[in-house]
């Protein structure tokens, strides 16, 4: 059986290829990003400052890492709650941002900006923090750095696993599984 390899960032017609419940491998660079990051991030838009990384193509992964262990790049490195960042995510998608790695539900106003803008959400193995940071080659901050883990980290991903839950038409795996376990 073949891997779905995604080559990150993300082209918009690569997110839109993406279905709700594909299995993928992100691989490329990815940025990481959490509620103290995407605050800071949203009061710079606020002021009419630059943000420190662009958006354009990019996908953000909800995590903060913990220290990197001896002649590792990183330590674990599992998702976060991505609701914390709902109130953020719309307008970074409408700034570009294609693509989202998390847990959990999303809201309405996060669906319909992952739709206006031809994004994709993926989910990454709660629990599995240790495993994903083998998947993490280097690991550099890039902007915050007075945030300690919930700076903003450069990641080169190989092979990071995570699947589809919400694709760019709006269909979102949280929901049509529950209705599908509830029959």
């Amino acid at each position: 059986m073949s891997k779905n390899i995604v080559k990150v960032p993300l082209s918009k017609e690569d997110a839109k290829s993406l279905k709700v419940g594909d299995y993928v491998y992100l691989t490329g660079t990815i940025y990481s990003a959490r509620d103290a990051a995407h605050k800071r991030m949203s009061e710079a838009l606020a002021k009419g400052e630059a943000l420190p990384i662009e958006m354009q193509g990019n996908v953000i992964y909800y995590m903060g890492p913990s220290p990197a262990r001896e002649g590792r790049p990183i330590g674990s490195a599992g998702p976060t709650t991505s609701g914390r960042m709902d109130a953020y995510a719309p307008t970074l998608l409408d700034l570009g941002l294609r693509g989202m790695i998390g847990k959990g539900k999303r809201t309405n106003e996060v669906k319909d900006a992952v739709v206006r803008n031809g994004a994709v959400y993926f989910a990454a193995v709660g629990g599995a923090g240790a495993l994903l940071s083998h998947c993490i080659k280097k690991a550099q901050v890039v902007a915050y750095d007075d945030l300690g883990p919930e700076a903003i980290h450069k990641l080169e991903v190989e092979e990071l696993p995570a699947v589809v839950v919400m694709d760019s038409e709006g269909n979102d795996l949280y929901l049509t599984a529950t209705e599908k376990y509830k029959r």
